[in-house]
């Protein structure tokens, strides 16, 4: 079993809009030359940059061929109803018309929950998704979920991105603590790759395929972006549980695929 993990992709349509989109296709296409092939990808949210529905027509048209699997994630950047008008009803929604959904696939379950709020960066799932991911996790005890937000729900050491972390992160790690078959809670956001223990589990942050955020540590330094090279993650199951590898993408020699 492999997910291939991706993340803040940023695409947009302006004067800006070559680099994050080839970058993109980049990653994807080193997802391709992984041997075997990943059962499926995610992207944790920032899908696009502004949110608006001609960003998204980009995605669309950029991964249309993709022949792998492939899930979408909402970030505080996106707009959960541009995103949904345009993917509606499509394999990258789960087949829905909702940004929070679950795919039952052989073996485990990826579980897509929005944590877009149109107030501000930080992120929150509400009590709705919260009830309904409780459900969802109790459909298939003895089958491994994967559970897929933007905003990590714990503190990751940045203090700018640690301030507008998921704000309902204890609610979420009191549902995921019911229940004892969440592998991983994959999330973006924070433009590094971090592993963190949480409820029971551990949260994984992707790094971006477009730029990464400066190791900044102390609330009185600047934080930044850099151009450090892009990856992903690959979550694989061993015999001893889960392990999480760090693919580089750009800066790297390695094989990449086409679609």
């Amino acid at each position: 079993m492999l997910i291939a993990h991706l993340s803040d992709p940023h695409l947009r349509t302006d004067a800006l809009a070559a680099e994050p989109a080839a970058l993109l296709r980049l990653a994807l296409g080193r997802v391709l030359a992984v041997d075997p092939r990943p059962d499926c990808v995610v992207i944790t949210g920032d899908l696009v940059e502004h949110g608006r529905v001609e960003a998204y027509a980009q995605l669309r048209e950029l991964v249309g061929a993709f022949p792998l699997p492939l899930h979408l994630v909402t970030g505080n950047h996106d707009d959960p109803a541009a995103l949904v008008e345009v993917f509606r009803g499509t394999g990258l929604l789960g087949g829905g018309e909702s940004a929070h959904y679950a795919v039952d696939h052989e073996g485990f379950t990826v579980v897509a929950l929005d944590s877009w709020r149109p107030d501000g960066p930080a992120g929150l799932v509400g009590e709705e998704q919260l009830a309904w991911l409780d459900d969802v996790l109790g459909r298939r005890p003895d089958v491994p979920a994967f559970v897929c937000l933007h905003h990590p729900p714990v503190a990751v050491g940045i203090p700018l991105l640690d301030g507008m972390r998921l704000e309902d992160g204890p609610a979420l790690g009191e549902v995921l603590g019911k229940h004892g078959n969440v592998a991983r809670v994959l999330a973006g956001h924070v433009h590094r790759a971090i592993s963190v223990p949480f409820a029971g589990t551990v949260v994984s942050v992707a790094p971006s395929t477009y730029r990464q955020t400066s190791l900044t540590l102390r609330a009185d330094r600047q934080t930044g972006h850099l151009a450090e090279p892009t990856g992903f993650l690959l979550h694989v199951a061993t015999e001893s549980g889960f392990a999480t590898h760090t693919v580089a993408v750009s800066q790297a020699w390695a094989l990449s695929g086409t679609f």
